[in-house]
């Protein structure tokens, strides 16, 4: 009886311990020791200093207007970036390569420039701005301001949505150029309209990375910061941003007190971060199981 030779599967990359310890190692050195250090700067001065410094009025209100303008940023960008991926792939038209393009501008543009041009654009007297002014066409129904757009939380969620809009759409496209053509044409031959078509055969597979993009789009948003700063009026108690608070923090040399800023940013975010990951796995779950 003779044995069959063993066929050694041959590897692009080297073994598994050495790959693993390499990862392991570039994420420590540029991720984990960083965050730990924030952790460890931000309880030197006690807990009561923690406390006090975390949840002042101040802190407070920068927390909502950072994570309430994030979310209601992500949420516009998860509707207008399905509708821009699906006319991207979807659609033939002069200027598509053109338009495909622009969508990745906010990730080459610096933010400062992002943030100097939505100001010059939503300001009273710009070109979007002065629609909403009180003498503007728009803004003349809302006596007696009008609908404020710059220096408000208006602006600071223009901004986020602005930079955000590029993960959405990155995220969803490749999955609807992927998606397969055959259930749709199966749905329509047995009589299903538009909205059946789309609801019951083609959102369950984009799902899953409309959620990604949502996630990676929130994410952006929570730290942003250059874009915010010109458009925002950065008033505070109003407009003004945590991660602003906590560069002013750092100006005052108050390093302390900028890490635990940073620390409640930080795990607020994970938080927020883990129910949206646990809402996709759940989601991927549900489809399957329905599969």
């Amino acid at each position: 009886m003779t044995t069959r030779p063993k066929i050694r599967s041959r590897r692009i990359l080297p073994g598994f311990g050495l790959t693993l310890g390499c990862s392991m190692l570039y994420l420590t050195l540029i991720v984990l020791i960083p965050l730990a250090g924030v952790f460890v700067k931000s309880t030197e001065g006690g807990w009561d200093f923690f406390w006090q410094t975390a949840f002042t009025d101040r802190a407070m209100a920068s927390y909502r207007l950072s994570f309430g303008a994030s979310l209601i940023a992500a949420l516009i960008n998860a509707v207008f970036g399905l509708l821009t991926a699906w006319v991207l792939v979807r659609y033939r038209f002069p200027g598509k390569r053109l338009v495909d393009s622009m969508v990745d501008l906010p990730f080459a543009l610096p933010t400062a420039v992002a943030g100097i041009a939505l100001t010059a654009v939503y300001t009273s007297n710009g070109w979007i701005g002065k629609l909403f002014a009180p003498e503007g066409p728009i803004g003349s129904h809302f006596p007696p301001d009008g609908i404020p757009l710059a220096y408000t939380e208006v602006g600071v969620v223009i901004a986020l949505t602005f930079i955000g809009l590029p993960f959405v759409v990155r995220t969803i496209q490749p999955v609807l150029e992927d998606l397969n053509r055959e259930a749709e044409e199966a749905a329509a031959s047995l009589g299903a309209n538009r909205w059946q078509m789309f609801s019951r055969v083609i959102f369950p597979e984009l799902r899953p990375a409309l959620l990604t993009g949502f996630a990676l789009a929130f994410a952006r948003a929570v730290g942003e910061y250059g874009s915010v700063i010109f458009i925002a009026g950065n008033i505070p108690y109003k407009t003004e941003i945590t991660p602003l608070l906590i560069y002013m923090k750092l100006e005052e040399f108050n390093y302390d007190g900028a890490a635990v800023l940073a620390v409640v940013m930080l795990v607020a975010s994970f938080v927020l971060l883990l129910l949206i990951n646990g809402l996709q796995w759940w989601s991927s779950k549900f489809q399957r199981a329905a599969v």
